[in-house]
């Protein structure tokens, strides 16, 4: 598998942990965090990265909000949406808006390695 260099975006500073850790250990490189979609457009221009993982709640702009942003900026990104159960309808949106795939809290490092590995 290729390494990725990784935006994580997620309001809750656990949600960011594990998935770093997670991410870390399957060989990828954690470029940036940001806490919500705000942050996340601002470090996209930033850092560049491969890929970026999307929490679909967070305050200042929600995670579809921050995929129709990033999406501007690079029509081509790798955005993975991070939704807990029972937020289908705003992962369609994501999706529709150009997330390429989404992942289901709490997540397990297989899946996030299938999610990754599909974009990398």
């Amino acid at each position: 598998m290729v390494m990725a260099r990784v935006l994580i975006t997620d309001d809750a500073a656990f949600m960011r942990m594990q998935l770093k850790h997670n991410l870390e250990e399957l060989g990828h490189d954690i470029v940036g965090e940001a806490e919500n979609g705000v942050e996340a457009i601002e470090k996209y221009k930033d850092l560049t990265p491969d890929l970026v993982t999307m929490d679909i709640t967070m305050p200042e702009m929600d995670g579809v909000a921050a995929v129709k942003g990033i999406m501007e900026i690079n029509p081509e990104a790798n955005i993975v949406m991070c939704s807990a159960m029972g937020q289908q309808s705003m992962v369609l949106d994501a999706i529709k808006a150009g997330a390429k795939d989404f992942i289901v809290k709490p997540f397990t490092r297989e899946r996030i390695k299938e999610a990754v590995g599909k974009l990398v």
